[in-house]
């Protein structure tokens, strides 16, 4: 695996670190996997952890962080609450392509609970297609999101483990405006959605 690579989920990589840039401080990425986003956070905030639990996939972002003195990877589910109950909370919270290994709604509280006041939660997700309108989007999208892949190169399988979503958009918007008022919630391209809330 390339130190560096490009697929659907680090598309939104600089997104996500410009506006972590500007609160700075403490970062949270759930669901690190092998700690690009990590690596990149760290040039821009005074500490950043990581929270993984695929054992392997740990040992892959420790491994990319070891010369990275304000980073530290953890190995554990962010719902075991035991285990990561040091955490504390972050000035910045990232989900990038993970909300849809949690429960919804537990994972969503959860997330939400780790964002320091006048921190903002960031989520990169994918959700199920269920309706006709979920499914022509993405049928409209493909051929373009194909050239771009081909354009980028991309590295669409990192060796981390992966599931398929489970909740739609709409489904995950209801729960969203139920749990963290204010969130604001678009559908991406590279079949992603973006859910961002300031606390």
């Amino acid at each position: 695996m390339p130190e560096q690579y490009w697929n659907h989920n680090t598309a939104f990589h600089d997104e996500i670190v410009a506006d972590a840039a500007t609160r700075g401080g403490r970062v949270l990425d759930v669901g690190c996997g092998d700690g690009l986003l990590l690596e990149r956070l760290a040039g821009v905030c005074d500490e950043v952890v990581g929270v993984e639990s695929h054992a392997a996939t740990v040992e892959r972002a420790r491994a990319r962080l070891s010369r990275t003195a304000n980073a530290m990877v953890f190995s554990a589910s962010i719902m075991d609450v035991t285990s990561t109950r040091c955490l504390g909370t972050f000035q910045t919270v990232t989900c990038v392509a993970a909300l849809h290994h949690l429960p919804l709604e537990a994972g969503l509280k959860r997330l939400a609970g780790l964002v320091a006041p006048g921190g903002r939660l960031i989520v990169v997700g994918l959700a199920a297609n269920k309706s006709a309108k979920d499914w022509i989007l993405s049928g409209l999208s493909a051929v373009p999101i194909r050239f771009a892949s081909a354009w980028h190169r991309e590295t669409p399988d990192i060796g981390v483990p992966t599931t398929r979503p489970r909740d739609s958009l709409d489904e995950i918007r209801e729960a969203a405006g139920r749990l963290l008022p204010g969130a604001r919630i678009r559908r991406r391209f590279y079949y992603r959605y973006t859910l961002i809330w300031d606390c």
